[in-house]
């Protein structure tokens, strides 16, 4: 459980900013991916909000399916079912 929360608040605080670089080189399905394989909720408004700081558009399909398949992921291994 603990690990769970270090992944966790090492996640959240990954996200609390990005820089310049850190937004022109984002890979946002791997980010959307991670974002819900650590069973986060979408977090697509933040990066968009950072980016934009930087004049950087965040790629909301990419994000979207990333969090799509990750988030089908983290369930399967938790063993729950999708409807």
């Amino acid at each position: 459980m603990r690990l769970v929360l270090l992944l966790a608040a090492c996640s959240l605080t990954a996200c609390a900013s990005m820089d310049s670089a850190e937004c022109r080189s984002a890979n946002w399905y791997d980010l959307g991916f991670r974002d819900a394989i650590f069973g986060l909720q979408p977090q697509d408004n933040t990066y968009a909000a950072l980016c934009s700081r930087h004049n950087v558009a965040l790629d909301t399909q990419r994000y979207a399916e990333g969090w799509r398949h990750g988030n089908y992921e983290q369930q399967q291994r938790l063993g729950m079912s999708i409807d």
